[in-house]
């Protein structure tokens, strides 16, 4: 076997405090934050000079991470376009499973959260969408109705 499990799903924000209240207000919980520098950070991303903040945030079963990054050096680039579409090419969209969508929904409006298209039925089994996140992340959220 090769693989034993999988460890998390890093997303490159420019504001790691407004990240983090985001994927708080979901429902994760910070399980650490922590600067990272050195030769060891240069090696592994394969970048000179790298200084940055992670937070890594816990799903509340446990069984899942993601770390939310900011670059201070070298500056993180933007991506182009800004907020690409849901069909762009490699990962950029991350689901979340939820108690009630329209609540969690209600809760990260105040944190920027936008609907790309708007709240869909999945033959009467799931609750259904995909918002802007922080960084233009997209995220899923489904609440299973049946």
């Amino acid at each position: 076997m090769s693989i034993q499990r999988m460890d998390n799903v890093a997303v490159v924000v420019d504001d790691l405090d407004a990240a983090i209240a985001f994927f708080t207000e979901l429902g994760m919980e910070v399980e650490g934050r922590q600067l990272i520098e050195g030769r060891y950070a240069d090696q592994s991303v394969g970048l000179d000079g790298v200084r940055s903040e992670i937070a890594m945030m816990r799903v509340p079963d446990g069984h899942g991470r993601l770390e939310l990054t900011k670059y201070f050096a070298p500056e993180a680039s933007a991506a182009s376009p800004a907020s690409p579409p849901p069909n762009t090419l490699g990962l950029h969209r991350v689901m979340f499973a939820v108690d009630d969508l329209e609540d969690t929904l209600a809760r990260l409006r105040p944190h920027g959260a936008e609907l790309l298209g708007e709240v869909a039925d999945y033959e009467g089994i799931y609750k259904l969408c995909y918002l802007r996140g922080p960084a233009g992340i997209i995220v899923a959220l489904a609440e299973q109705v049946g």
